[in-house]
């Protein structure tokens, strides 16, 4: 069973906030403003708009009640100190008691969850999880039990969408909500549900009719979320990741294969190699790399990052912190932000390819 709240170990964060003045101007225009979060990843700009964005994703066909399930579950499944404090506290302030959120965290049947449910809740920690990634039976189960194709092709992209967040908040060990958590406990929480509410479910609009060019990043994976607005954003981010000139294309090509690689993601492999043969890497030193995590092409921030990369498919928060701590150390603090941004999104993206199966 994945761990509850108080059992995470979290360190001190591992950046500061920085407010850029152009970035605030864009938050408040586009999201309307910016956090905490959003202010400690703003060194890096396509992983701001990435996390601004994610976080606000347009649910079109999955019921909201079921969208709640998922942050909470991906969020205690991820170990995320930061995201599973506030889901619980969301979950709270929509009206669940402590006693329903309980028996949801401790994996246990619930009198007001039907098999439909507990296939949902089962998926979203297999997805999670990803030991393995979960196969076309789990969908097929799904299906099944009376969900529609596109709501379990919204609801993988929803799942890897907190997987992406759990990451980004873990790895830079972002500091708990605590105000908000206090909130979801408090009377004053109760009076306010249906604005908090409201409030919790902002979404902004993104494209639904966008499909993938044959030359973008991992056009392949992204090609089942077509119909979705998942598809444009997930795109777009990937296309911000990659023409970022903070680290190079080849070394994040390279972070990519190493996620696929653990993952045994048939279909993301492929996809890393075909961007590495781009940048003028051959088969066999793929091959190499990936065994050593190392290359002597590489310079020495490329080969700290690609030693880093494997620990972020599976880890224990305070671990991978001070591992990511020692990396940003290594390679300076923007350079760490973007890896973290990376291999967040790559992780992501080979959990996604499961749609494929």
């Amino acid at each position: 069973m994945a761990q509850l709240l108080n059992d995470i170990e979290w360190g001190p964060p591992l950046v500061p906030p920085v407010v850029v003045p152009e970035w605030e101007t864009e938050a408040k225009q586009r999201f309307g403003g910016s956090s905490d979060f959003l202010r400690r990843v703003a060194p890096v700009p396509w992983l701001r708009r990435a996390v601004a964005t994610w976080t606000q994703y347009p649910i079109k066909v999955l019921p909201l009640r079921l969208a709640d399930l998922v942050f909470l579950v991906v969020a205690q499944e991820n170990s995320c100190r930061y995201c599973y404090g506030a889901a619980r506290a969301h979950m709270r302030i929509l009206g669940y008691s402590e006693r329903a959120i309980g028996q949801i965290e401790r994996e246990m049947q619930l009198a007001e969850l039907d098999e439909k449910d507990q296939a949902f809740i089962r998926f979203c920690r297999s997805l999670a999880r990803s030991n393995p990634r979960p196969a076309r039976e789990q969908r097929e189960e799904l299906i099944r039990v009376g969900f529609s194709a596109q709501q379990v092709t919204e609801a993988a992209f929803l799942i890897v969408n907190h997987c992406f967040g759990n990451r980004v908040a873990t790895f830079i060990a972002l500091p708990p909500a605590t105000g908000y958590e206090r909130i979801g406990r408090s009377p004053l929480g109760r009076l306010l549900r249906p604005l908090l509410a409201r409030a919790n479910r902002t979404s902004i609009p993104i494209p639904a009719d966008f499909v993938p060019g044959e030359h973008d990043p991992f056009a392949r994976i992204i090609a089942p979320l077509v119909g979705h607005p998942a598809a444009h954003l997930l795109n777009e981010t990937l296309r911000g990741a990659f023409e970022s000139p903070i680290l190079s294309r080849r070394v994040k090509a390279l972070m990519f294969a190493v996620v696929a690689r653990v993952l045994e993601c048939r279909f993301c492999q492929p996809e890393s190699r075909k961007l590495l043969r781009q940048e003028g890497l051959d088969d066999l030193e793929v091959d190499a790399s990936l065994s050593a995590l190392a290359l002597p092409k590489l310079d020495a921030r490329e080969a700290a990052v690609l030693a880093w990369v494997r620990d972020t498919v599976r880890y224990q928060p305070s671990q991978i912190q001070a591992r990511t701590r020692a990396l940003a150390d290594a390679i300076g603090a923007e350079a760490a932000l973007e890896a973290v941004g990376v291999a967040a999104l790559a992780n992501s993206t080979v959990r996604v390819a499961m749609l494929l199966e």
